[in-house]
């Protein structure tokens, strides 16, 4: 049975949703009006197809009735109707059904993986190897042991990168170095939890479900993954010291150590994100079974 929200009690959820995003992307924004760039902070816009815009619109999930919001009458997949707007699933569903299917198979599949946590982050050196300096993703900023020294760790350790959304960007001398060959179509075969950039993905997954899910799950990934990013990017190639980015070593056995701990930490909350979505998911596909959105019910 439908929740239904009166506007002093979803409004104020609303709110909340809109600082937190607005936090979080305050730096974001700023960079944009002045036409400036950052290689960490900015990836999750540049990369994933979700604006700042869009993460920033608060949706209940389905199952709930917003009294009086009148402006979602042209929200695209919510019906209005009696002063009150709400999820129109069979629409959701009519468009998205095999998207989240999909994304249940994947994320089901991966969950019920054991993590692999040695991989080192060499996804990023494998980006870099035996590129010139104008080939760089991130020409701007340079490569902290220089190209022969990145050359040399990437010959020096084997690669183990399980992600085709990673390994696609590898240079073509770097590809056969990898000891496994993701394609697209092996995806579900090969993604596993110890991934940082299948943590990531959580949030790809998320907002690609919405706003048939709450938006505060959408946020608790993006922040994650705002999280991995900074890691992802402190033990790559790169020196970002300039931006207070103090490197993970991970040519060095303390660098590799910690980079470890921080993976196995991630690939936890990961854990908890990814059964969230595993379940929002299966709501939508057994209507009937939606959850409450958070403190929906509170006060």
């Amino acid at each position: 049975m439908a929740q239904r929200l009166t506007q002093d009690r979803w409004r104020p959820l609303e709110s909340a949703h809109h600082a937190r995003i607005d936090a979080a992307t305050a730096g974001h924004v700023g960079r944009r009006a002045d036409a400036r760039t950052h290689p960490v902070e900015d990836f999750l816009f540049t990369y994933y197809m979700h604006s700042r815009n869009q993460l920033r619109r608060w949706h209940p999930g389905a199952g709930v009735v917003l009294e009086g919001a009148t402006r979602r009458a042209d929200w695209k997949f919510y019906r209005y109707a009696e002063d009150a707007a709400t999820l129109d699933l069979d629409a959701f569903l009519s468009t998205r059904a095999a998207t989240v299917r999909f994304i249940t198979k994947l994320l089901s599949a991966t969950a019920e993986r054991p993590a692999q946590l040695a991989c080192f982050g060499l996804h990023e050196w494998a980006m870099v190897y035996r590129q010139r300096p104008d080939q760089r993703r991130h020409g701007d900023w340079p490569l902290r042991l220089g190209q022969a020294g990145t050359d040399e760790v990437v010959e020096a350790h084997p690669i183990r990168c399980s992600h085709f959304d990673a390994y696609r960007f590898f240079t073509d001398p770097a590809r056969p170095l990898n000891t496994l060959s993701p394609t697209r179509d092996s995806q579900l075969a090969m993604e596993q939890p110890g991934c940082l950039h299948a943590t990531m993905d959580l949030y790809k997954w998320a907002y690609k479900l919405s706003p048939a899910i709450p938006s505060d799950l959408t946020a608790d990934c993006f922040d994650l993954a705002r999280e991995v990013r900074e890691l992802d990017m402190r033990a790559a190639p790169y020196d970002l010291r300039q931006l207070g980015y103090e490197p993970v070593m991970i040519e060095t056995p303390e660098g590799k150590a910690a980079y470890v701990d921080a993976q196995r930490d991630f690939g936890a909350r990961a854990q908890v994100l990814r059964l969230k979505l595993i379940d929002g998911c299966n709501s939508l596909l057994r209507p009937g079974l939606t959850a409450e959105p958070p403190n929906a019910t509170d006060g």
